[in-house]
């Protein structure tokens, strides 16, 4: 609910007391002036003072709460006239026996008894006063609702980013472990090497990606780290050709999001094809924009062609949605086409 009973409790206290406090001194010196006896007007508000906070805390955190919130409009507006009136009784007698006889001192006419004029100016009054106060304590639900809200998206969106960037393929991992493991079995001189740039990997994957953005430097060292492994697990039959152009210093980029273009070309082109593979990666640097393209051939064999159409988005989509969360719509731009049997990925997106 946006109008929460419990909502002022959670201002601290001293804003309350300074709320008070400014609006007791400022009517003070309001009727102070208009009388031209500012001890009268001291002694009044003095008086008036408690009946006012009265009468807009029951508001706040009884009638409103358990009459308007539930609906029950007709007698809320019956109770709160009717405290309302009662707090208006009790002001004229205290006004009455403790001030002066004259109650109402800015009426029309000099006023010692409880009159119908007298009644509905002051119960307008009071209304004021309530409806100020009770603006006030909307106006501070509605921002800290919005706080709560703003933040709770923040936290989802920071959480769904979190998720999908950790989404590169389990199976490169279990592939890449399978490798070592036979390796290590012939006792190949290629072992070291290959468990050193899985490491530099996940190390890079655990605990470099984890702020928005990372220096372009470092994602595609991780990239080349990346096809280190895949040219070992491949070997002759898989040529990988990666072109930089530009300036990539004091370049900034989504951590992991070329990696998955570059993974899902393995995952359908070199994995699903039968002979050597070549897959393109390029990159280029124009004033604050990358130019980034990879393309890989799509797989030959008809079933295979078939798993391609139904599972090849699923990584694809995973950078469409971090695009969207990441990015400004103005800031990116990808092109996704399939020519000639070449399946070939385009991103223009801007790294300043």
């Amino acid at each position: 609910m946006l109008f929460n009973n419990n909502k002022l409790y959670r201002l601290p206290l001293r804003y309350h007391i300074l709320f008070w406090i400014v609006y007791f001194i400022f009517n003070t010196f309001r009727w102070g002036s208009y009388f031209n006896d500012y001890l009268y007007s001291l002694k009044t508000n003095l008086l008036g003072f408690p009946i006012h906070m009265s009468l807009c805390y029951l508001n706040i955190f009884i009638l409103m709460p358990y009459l308007l919130f539930r609906k029950k409009y007709f007698f809320y507006i019956i109770t709160l006239l009717a405290v309302i009136f009662l707090m208006v009784v009790v002001k004229f007698n205290l006004t009455y026996f403790l001030i002066n006889h004259n109650v109402w001192p800015e009426g029309p006419e000099y006023i010692d008894s409880l009159s119908l004029n007298y009644c509905i100016d002051m119960m307008l009054g009071e209304l004021y006063v309530i409806t100020f106060v009770t603006a006030i304590k909307i106006t501070f639900d509605f921002l800290e609702e919005h706080k709560r809200v703003t933040d709770l998206e923040k936290s989802q969106l920071e959480t769904e980013l979190l998720f999908l960037k950790s989404q590169i393929s389990p199976h490169f991992f279990f592939n890449t472990l399978n490798n070592i493991y036979s390796l290590s079995v012939e006792k190949s001189n290629k072992t070291p090497k290959i468990i050193l740039k899985l490491s530099e990997l996940m190390r890079y994957m655990l605990y470099e990606t984890q702020s928005k953005k990372q220096s372009l430097e470092n994602e595609i060292l991780c990239i080349q780290n990346y096809l280190d492994l895949e040219r070992i697990r491949h070997d002759e039959r898989l040529e990988v050709n990666m072109y930089i152009s530009g300036d990539i210093q004091d370049k900034e980029i989504s951590p992991m999001l070329l990696l998955t273009f570059i993974e899902n070309s393995f995952k359908h082109g070199a994995n699903k094809n039968v002979g050597n593979v070549k897959i393109d990666i390029k990159f280029k640097i124009k004033e604050d924009y990358l130019y980034f393209s990879v393309s890989n051939p799509m797989p030959t064999v008809t079933n295979h062609v078939d798993k391609f159409n139904k599972s090849s988005g699923i990584g694809i989509e995973n950078v469409k949605k971090r695009l969207e969360l990441g990015y400004n719509k103005n800031d990116y731009k990808l092109s996704i086409k399939n020519k000639n049997n070449i399946f070939v990925v385009k991103l223009k997106i801007k790294v300043s």
